[in-house]
């Protein structure tokens, strides 16, 4: 009796103790070893000249925007822009899309400097809390990080390729005869080249903050697919209520994070479509592919890096959102499966044994599917007979909660949803009417 269960509780506690250590180095391992993950990502930001981790970095990145950023745009409307060429290569709407893609820019680029020196890439990207997550949340984020740059370089190869030939059609049509260097065609050949990666920085500047914001966003996500399937366990209140808290919280940080871009974004996209459309539609404009080309281009470029993050800002919000749905759901399944075990005393052997633990359909309220949204489909069956453990007052204090703390990503108090969409795209409609009324007679 004295050493022998000694012994073989000492063993039961050393090996219990054994299994936590390694489930803990499992997480650690992930958390402390993220720098291969992101090995890809920060040689890309290195090669883009965006990185500031260190101050020679800072340093490189902070001229590099200077020059591509600030003086070639510059010199390509003052010195190059050549205002007395024919009509073919004339560039009538030169100013405004140096503004606009340069004040885009500069705003991505201050947001992204900002959010690489405070926070740094691992903790930005949120791969420090990976560690707490399931397999399936870190498995499909680091795939989501992996999309990334071949997202980014959709939007980007398309942009500069355009620009690119319709840069060297300009430059070899003999439209510059500014001999910088001695001889025409070396000058024409650099000044070409110093557009083209002009152009080049300041567009990957603007998609690679909307493709960040977009994949922080696409792990809310997973949390909140991973999160919808404690309606089909035996969870407690209080993991789900915890769980929820802490998505919550992540959710404002992106909030925070992305507030002032987002707002600011949308002023400067605005304002440039509208002069856009001014310049575009008064009288006396003579618009061809050639002179309106470019203006076209940027407005494209600007309105798709737009569209990215209000795409995004909505996804996460109603996937948040349509977490209420499936409480109320859940909880009503659950109530309706209690009420059947609760008569089964009162009904045949045949028909307690039916209606025990049987699911019961629901038919989306919202009318819209998405096939990346279908893990937590609202139309799919629920169990009730696992949830039979909650008590119902529990489950509807959970609801209520729910109910009365919506979340999603918001800018400055507003929730970016489809609501609000509809809010701005009627605003700007009826600014797009007004200015055609102005310009063309429209009424």
């Amino acid at each position: 009796m004295g050493p022998l269960p000694v012994m073989a509780r000492f063993e039961g506690e050393s090996h219990t103790l054994l299994e936590n250590n390694n489930h803990h180095v499992k997480f650690t391992r992930n958390a402390s070893h993220v720098q291969d993950e992101l090995r890809s990502f920060r040689s890309y930001l290195r090669w883009m000249c965006v990185d500031q981790t260190t101050f020679p970095s800072a340093c490189i990145s902070w001229a590099v925007f200077a020059v591509f950023g600030l003086a070639v745009p510059a010199a390509s409307h003052f010195l190059l822009a050549c205002g007395e060429c024919d009509a073919v290569h004339e560039r009538p709407f030169d100013s405004l899309v140096q503004l606009s893609m340069t004040g885009v820019a500069t705003l991505s680029f201050l947001c992204l400097s900002t959010f690489v020196r405070r926070y740094g890439l691992r903790r930005f990207l949120f791969f420090d809390k990976l560690w707490d997550e399931s397999e399936t949340v870190r498995r499909g984020y680091t795939q989501q990080l992996n999309s990334s740059l071949k997202i980014l370089l959709i939007f980007i190869i398309p942009s500069v390729l355009t620009e690119s030939a319709y840069k060297i059609w300009w430059y070899a049509s003999g439209a510059s005869q500014i001999p910088f260097l001695g001889n025409i065609y070396a000058s024409d050949t650099v000044a070409c080249i110093l557009e083209i990666c002009s152009w080049l920085y300041r567009t990957t500047v603007i998609f690679l903050v909307c493709v960040l914001f977009r994949l922080v966003c696409s792990l809310q996500i997973l949390r909140l697919q991973d999160f919808a399937q404690v309606f089909h366990n035996d969870s407690d209140v209080a993991s789900m209520l915890s769980e929820h808290l802490r998505i919550r919280r992540h959710l404002r940080i992106i909030s925070h994070r992305y507030r002032a871009f987002i707002l600011w974004a949308l002023i400067m996209v605005t304002i440039s479509q509208f002069a856009a459309l001014l310049v575009t539609t008064k009288s006396g404009a003579n618009l061809n592919i050639f002179k309106a080309g470019e203006l076209a281009l940027c407005s494209m470029t600007l309105v798709a890096g737009l569209g990215i993050i209000f795409r995004s800002a909505t996804k996460i919000t109603h996937k948040a959102q349509a977490v209420t749905c499936l409480a109320a759901k859940w909880h009503v399944c659950s109530t309706l499966d209690g009420s059947f075990q609760g008569e089964e005393g009162g009904e045949t052997p045949a028909a307690a044994e039916a209606g025990r633990g049987q699911a019961f359909p629901f038919v989306d309220t919202d009318g819209e599917t998405d096939g990346e949204d279908e893990d937590d489909d609202s139309t799919k069956l629920v169990p009730g007979y696992a949830f039979t453990t909650i008590s119902f007052q529990k489950r509807q204090a959970l609801v209520t909660y729910f109910e009365n703390n919506r979340t999603g990503i918001t800018v400055y108090g507003f929730t970016l949803d489809r609501s609000t969409l509809h809010t701005i795209f009627g605003i700007e409609l009826s600014f797009v009417l007004w200015v055609l009324g102005k310009t063309i007679g429209i009424s």
